[in-house]
C-alpha cells in the first residue's frame, strides 16, 4: 500500500473539503508501487482550472491542457512544485503530439484511458489504488503496455514510441508483443516529434541501468533508424579480417562498447555509442590480401559527430565533450611514446575529458572481445597520471603577469605575455623548475641584464 506524505495529504484534503475529487497519479503511484522514493507529485482533479485558481490565488495557469501549477513550501528553504490536471478525455490530434481541443471528462475513468501506459495510468485517492487496465499487474510482469488499442495511443502523441523504450530502459521491463508491433509499425512518426524532445527521452536511456537494451530496442522497432541512421547503417560495416581483430560488425561493436561503459555520464555514453562511426565512410577492403582498414575514420567521425549533436540540439559543452572524445579515441599507447607525445594527447583531449576517454577506451576494448586493459595501456595511464602533475598553460605558472610588470617595470600589453610565454617554455623543458622563488629570479635575472 502506498503511505503519501502528511503535506500531500494536507494537499489534498482541500480540495476534499470543497466536495472535489482529487487522485495522485502516474508516475508517483508507479514509482510508489516499486517501493522507489518519490518527489514529484501529479494530481488529476474534476475541478475545473478556474475553481482550483480560486483555491490557491498565486497558482500558475498557462496552459490550454487543464494543467495548475501549485508552488507548495515545505521548508524555509525547500519548495514543491504540484501539478495539478482536471479530468481530461480523448479528442483529436492534428500533429501527433497535441489535442486540437482539451475536452474536459466527468469522471476518473475517461482520464486515466486517455493515458499512454498501463503502468501510469493508476490513480490513488489517499486510501484505494485505482487501477483500471491492469497497470499492478504489468509492473509485477515486468511489462510495458500501451493502455487501450496501442496504434490510437502512438498517433495521438508520437513521442510515446520512444518513452516506450524509455521506460523500458530504466525499468528493466520488456516491452508487451502487440505494443511493441505498434511501435515498429508507427516508428516513422517520432519525425513530427522535435528534436529537443527526442533528445530529452535519448539521454535519459543513455543514462538509465540498461542503456544497450534502450539502444537495441530502437534498433528493433524500426525508431535507431528514424533517429541515429549514421548508428543503425554501421550493422552492414563488416570489420572481420586478416590481420584484425575485430570480430564483430562495425554496429555490434558499438552497442557492445555502450553495454560495457559503467559511467552513467549520457554524453560520454553517447560518445562510446558514436566512436567508429566514422568506418561508415572510411571502409576499405583490399581486393588481393581480404584486409579491411578504416584509415582516420576517427576524423570522419568527429564530422559526423557534430552534425548528430546540431540535430539532437546538444549545448556547446556538451558538443565539445561529444566530438572530443569521438575525434580521439583513436589514441595509441605505446612505452616508446615521448614525453612530447603525452603532452600533445592531453592537450588535445583536454584535463577535463581524460577520465571520460579512458572509460572510452575500456569499453572500446570489451567491445571488441579483448581483454578490459594491458599493461601498454596502464602504463600510458600512469605516465598521463605523472605528466599532469607538471604545468601544462602559462596560467600553470608559480608566477603571473603582475609578477612580471613589478620585476621588469612594465606596463599592461603584449610584452608580458611574451615573457610569460619564454618562461613558460623553459618549464616545459625542465630548464626551470615551476617553484615561484625560483622563477622570481629568473625575472629579477632578465631585468639585470636588459639593465646592462
Amino acid at each position: 500500500m502506498i503511505k503519501l506524505p502528511e503535506y500531500v495529504l494536507k494537499f489534498m484534503q482541500k480540495f476534499w473539503d470543497l466536495g472535489y475529487e482529487i487522485y495522485v497519479v502516474g508516475g508517483a503511484v508507479r514509482d510508489a508501487l516499486l517501493g522507489k522514493t518519490v518527489d514529484n507529485y501529479d494530481f488529476t482533479t474534476n475541478a475545473l482550472p478556474e475553481q482550483i485558481l480560486k483555491l490557491f490565488p498565486d497558482a500558475s495557469y498557462q496552459n490550454n491542457y487543464g494543467t495548475v501549477l501549485i508552488s507548495h513550501t515545505l521548508s524555509s528553504d525547500k519548495r514543491i512544485l504540484f501539478e495539478v490536471t482536471t479530468f481530461r478525455k480523448e479528442s483529436k490530434y492534428a500533429d501527433f503530439r497535441h489535442p486540437e481541443e482539451v475536452v474536459w471528462a466527468d469522471t476518473l475513468k475517461e482520464d486515466l484511458e486517455r493515458r499512454d501506459f498501463t503502468i501510469n495510468a493508476m490513480a490513488f485517492d489517499g486510501k484505494t489504488i485505482i487501477d483500471l487496465f491492469g497497470g499492478r499487474q504489468d509492473l509485477k510482469n515486468k511489462i510495458i503496455r500501451a493502455v487501450g488499442d496501442p496504434d490510437k495511443r502512438f498517433s495521438e502523441d508520437a513521442l510515446r514510441l520512444i518513452r516506450a523504450v524509455r521506460f523500458a530502459s530504466q525499468l528493466g521491463f520488456m516491452i508487451e508483443p502487440k505494443t511493441a508491433e505498434s511501435i515498429k509499425k508507427n516508428a516513422k512518426l517520432i519525425k513530427n516529434i522535435s528534436w529537443e524532445r527526442i533528445r530529452d527521452e535519448f539521454l535519459k536511456i543513455l543514462s538509465s541501468d540498461y542503456p544497450y537494451e534502450g539502444v537495441m530496442f530502437l534498433h528493433n522497432l524500426n525508431l535507431l533508424v528514424q533517429i541515429l541512421p549514421e548508428v543503425e547503417q554501421s550493422f552492414s560495416v563488416e570489420q572481420k579480417s586478416p590481420m584484425r581483430h575485430h570480430i564483430y560488425d562495425v554496429g555490434t561493436h558499438l552497442l557492445l562498447s555502450l553495454k560495457y561503459c559503467r559511467k552513467k555520464d549520457p554524453i560520454l555514453r553517447f560518445a562510446v555509442l558514436l566512436h567508429d562511426i566514422g568506418k561508415l565512410k572510411t571502409y576499405h577492403k583490399d581486393e588481393k590480401t581480404g584486409l579491411i582498414t578504416f584509415y582516420n575514420h576517427e576524423v570522419v567521425g568527429y564530422i559526423m559527430a557534430k552534425k548528430i549533436a546540431k540535430r539532437f540540439r546538444l549545448s556547446k559543452e556538451q558538443t565539445k565533450k561529444l566530438t572530443t572524445l569521438v575525434r580521439f579515441h583513436q589514441f595509441t599507447v605505446s612505452e616508446r611514446q615521448s614525453d612530447k607525445a603525452i603532452r600533445r594527447f592531453i592537450r588535445n583531449v583536454g584535463k577535463e575529458y581524460l577520465e571520460d576517454m579512458f572509460e572510452l577506451r575500456r569499453a572500446d576494448r570489451l567491445g571488441s572481445s579483448a581483454k578490459e586493459t594491458s599493461w601498454r595501456l596502464e602504463l600510458f595511464k600512469q605516465r598521463v597520471n605523472q605528466m599532469l602533475q607538471e604545468p601544462f598553460t602559462v596560467s600553470d605558472l608559480k608566477i603571473d603577469g603582475y609578477d612580471v610588470m613589478k620585476i621588469l617595470g612594465i606596463s599592461p600589453g603584449p610584452k608580458v605575455g611574451k615573457v610569460l610565454q619564454s618562461v613558460f617554455e623553459k618549464v616545459e623543458t625542465k630548464e626551470l623548475p615551476n617553484d615561484r622563488e625560483k622563477l622570481l629570479d629568473y625575472l629579477n635575472s632578465l631585468k639585470k641584464a636588459e639593465s646592462k
